[in-house]
């Protein structure tokens, strides 16, 4: 048995073990920051926020209209009550009331518009919050889904930590410290040799070099790539 056999069989284990905490990590951020609730969220409040100011507008359009309907009263028993007999003041009470009634409709016309700009923003707002629940409901039952399937992940992790650790009894220290170094810098330390050839960067075998890591007991790297040679 060459050396290298123990660390073929570590490296399939962490092969698994990566491909395994990357969807884990993927799991993580989908239940963490969906994009598609985000969106929604954020649609949602914008339409809140423009309800709430068409309803200040209207609010304040039809505090604007009470108050002239006040003085319009005020003015017309004034004009009317018999209190006021000058000419001159009766013709100034007249314009007085004109002017306060053409502001008033100018401010019920505004008051109809924020009324009805408010209904439009209001379905909106009533949409997007159909449209939340239509998505959470869906993503609750994906998101289950998801934690299940972490779950899952969790414990298959846990069983591969063992199994890596069963492999390890047969590889020397030294062996697993260039392993490790390799697997930091290149990603794959181990190259299965194929059609006489590096199984990472294709570089044609030896023969001799073949046999020498089918058998020795110390490491064999690749003349190119340099990464330990494995000969099933």
């Amino acid at each position: 048995m060459s050396a290298a056999f123990g660390l073929f069989r570590v490296q399939q284990v962490d092969n698994r073990i990566t491909q395994m905490e990357t969807r884990r990590r993927k799991i993580q951020e989908t239940l963490e920051n969906d994009s598609e609730l985000q969106s929604a969220l954020q649609k949602l409040k914008a339409a809140e926020l423009e309800a709430r100011r068409s309803d200040e507008q209207r609010r304040a359009a039809e505090e604007d209209a009470r108050d002239l309907q006040i003085r319009i009263q005020q003015a017309e028993a004034s004009l009317y009550g018999g209190k006021v007999q000058n000419p001159k003041e009766l013709q100034d009470f007249q314009a007085d009331v004109a002017s306060l009634k053409k502001r008033l409709a100018s401010v019920e016309e505004q008051e109809l518009e924020a009324m009805v700009q408010l209904e439009s923003e209001q379905a909106a707002v009533q949409a997007c919050q159909q449209e939340l629940q239509r998505i959470q409901s869906r993503l609750g039952e994906e998101n289950r889904h998801l934690m299940d399937e972490e779950d899952m992940l969790s414990r298959d992790l846990a069983g591969l930590q063992t199994e890596r650790q069963a492999a390890l009894t047969s590889v020397d220290p030294r062996a697993l410290k260039s392993y490790d170094a390799l697997r930091e810098r290149r990603g794959l330390a181990v190259a299965e040799i194929g059609d006489n050839a590096c199984g990472a960067c294709g570089t044609t075998l030896t023969a001799a070099l073949q046999q020498t890591a089918r058998h020795a007991a110390d490491l064999v790297y690749c003349p190119t790539c340099g990464r330990i040679l494995f000969a099933p």
